[in-house]
């Protein structure tokens, strides 16, 4: 957390758009803590809240839309091969895109408050073949909330007397 805190202290917007975009594809960043920590650097007016909480989002849907190519272009191929190293066998898979088909969406909204759980959504959304658009849509919603409510909450950190 403090090489991210550091990072953040001598690049400002572009690193917070870096780390949520490379925590997104797999680099290990609390994005939580940090999502906080930028909140509370706006209650301090060191960041504006509403530039940081659209930097936020935009990086966290980057690496979203790129997980979701990723498990679109080679996704079921490549778990079709090697999905049984990981117990993923292929009525397994069909499963998954079973339920990507009737619950996808909103997994999609859901899954962003799951760590872990909100890069998976991304690959299995490609994977199953979820329409872009709507990808997109429900993606953006998640991704949206979960920087908004983890910004707030580091904001009122910050302005809280404790």
């Amino acid at each position: 957390m403090s090489t991210s805190i550091h990072f953040i202290s001598q690049f400002g917007y572009i690193a917070i758009f870096a780390l949520f975009a490379l925590s997104g594809l797999g680099i290990p960043v609390p994005d939580e803590a940090l999502l906080t920590f930028v909140g509370y650097l706006s209650s301090i007016s060191i960041m504006n809240f509403l530039t940081a909480d659209i930097i936020c989002f935009i990086g966290a849907l980057s690496a979203m839309v790129i997980n979701y190519a990723l498990g679109k272009k080679i996704g079921k191929p490549f778990l079709l091969t090697h999905g049984k190293w990981i117990k993923l066998t292929p009525s397994k898979l069909e499963r998954v895109e079973n339920w990507f088909d009737k619950y996808g969406p909103w997994t999609i909204v859901i899954a962003n408050f799951i760590p872990g759980v909100r890069r998976l959504t991304s690959y299995f959304s490609g994977i199953s073949g979820m329409n872009l658009s709507k990808y997109m849509l429900f993606a953006a919603i998640g991704s949206f909330l979960w920087c908004l409510l983890f910004n707030i909450i580091g904001y009122y950190m910050g302005v809280l007397p404790f």
